[in-house]
């Protein structure tokens, strides 16, 4: 909180004088730029439910890291299974309220597919299906309900489709190269008749690995349909998991970021979600060079990072695996380069880079 705590004495000592743009941090009575940041919170190393689910897991991050989060990431299927059958999931507005109660912008991935599947191999869910209009009375009633709610938020809709891995990704599923940009535009165009101008679209692939073919631009839906761009990326390291190679964070992003830029130039981008192990090198000093000179100097259109603080996959990621990682991130994350809160104006389409 420390970071927090000057940043706003310093923006209450320079009101006296003179305006601040929205957006803007003050240090030492000078303006700089900022960006969002936030997590997506596992609960399960604090012995808790993720967040938003249970806030107590974000206060711990939040406590670990000393500073609020500005940005909230969870992640919803169109469908989910119980014990005896399988529905819909409707506009989680209950816990879109207690992010946006903390101050913080809801990030919601979400996804066109079933929870429980265990493989991509979901022929109901098949690109052509959704754009032939098999889902449209179910994407109406949840874009209803997310105008009615009308605050912004961030829809990271069907993320990583250049990777394979859901039942959305081009060249699985029955899915052809071609089909993903369409089915995107059906679904953003149901919303948009539905006058859910609170909705800020995120397209957000995985980031290309070295011998990973390049990112189809078939896949981008186009400039009026897309309000930021993503790109999700980790260092994997030599972890046994997945036993990989060390990369910086220049190393992941670069290649993808450059693509991002030549498809959408001015568009901001969103880090969807990144993490590093541990196994193969130093992981504190993989943050702070990521949030102490890669971000603000080297990549500086991106405007929104997403740390995914979760062991998924057998993996480390989150900060806590170490003093070393948790005091870096802490360290790094403290500069008014990273946006401790600030919800946009509701009034406003989609929410502007800070």
């Amino acid at each position: 909180m420390r970071g927090w705590a000057a940043t706003t004495a310093a923006l209450v000592a320079l009101s006296c004088c003179c305006a601040v743009a929205p957006g803007v941090a003050v240090t030492s009575g000078r303006a700089v730029n900022s960006i969002y940041w936030g997590a997506y919170v596992g609960g399960g190393q604090y012995g808790l439910a993720d967040g938003p689910w249970d806030m107590t897991s974000v206060d711990r991050f939040e406590a670990h890291v000393h500073k609020k989060l500005s940005l909230l990431e969870w992640g919803q299927y169109w469908v989910d299974c119980g014990p005896r059958r399988c529905g819909p999931q409707g506009f989680p507005a209950r816990l879109f309220d207690k992010v946006r109660a903390r101050g913080a912008i809801p990030v919601l991935s979400w996804g066109s597919g079933s929870l429980q599947a265990k493989s991509p191999d979901q022929p109901a869910f098949r690109l052509t299906e959704i754009t032939r209009g098999r889902y449209d009375d179910f994407l109406r009633r949840w874009a209803v309900a997310a105008k009615r709610w009308g605050h912004p938020f961030f829809l990271r809709f069907d993320w990583e489709m250049n990777g394979g891995f859901d039942a959305w990704g081009e060249g699985v599923n029955g899915n052809r190269p071609g089909d993903f940009a369409p089915m995107w535009r059906h679904v953003h165009d149901i919303f948009r008749r539905a006058g859910a101008n609170n909705v800020t679209w995120v397209w957000c692939p995985n980031v290309v690995y070295p011998g990973d073919p390049p990112l189809d631009r078939r896949l981008y839906p186009g400039r009026a349909y897309v309000d930021w761009m993503g790109v999700d990326g980790y260092n994997w390291g030599t972890n046994p998991t997945r036993a990989d190679t060390w990369r910086s964070f220049a190393d992941v992003f670069t290649t993808t970021y450059d693509r991002l830029l030549a498809l959408a130039p001015g568009k901001p981008i969103m880090i969807g979600e990144t993490a590093s192990t541990e196994v193969g090198g130093d992981k504190a000093a993989w943050i702070t060079d990521a949030l102490g000179t890669q971000l603000p100097q080297a990549f500086n259109r991106v405007k929104a990072l997403v740390w995914f603080n979760k062991n998924a996959d057998g993996m480390d990621w989150v900060l806590e695996t170490s003093a070393d990682a948790e005091n870096a991130f802490a360290a790094g994350i403290a500069s008014p380069y990273y946006r401790s809160s600030g919800l946009p104006d509701p009034r406003r389409g989609p929410i502007p880079a800070p």
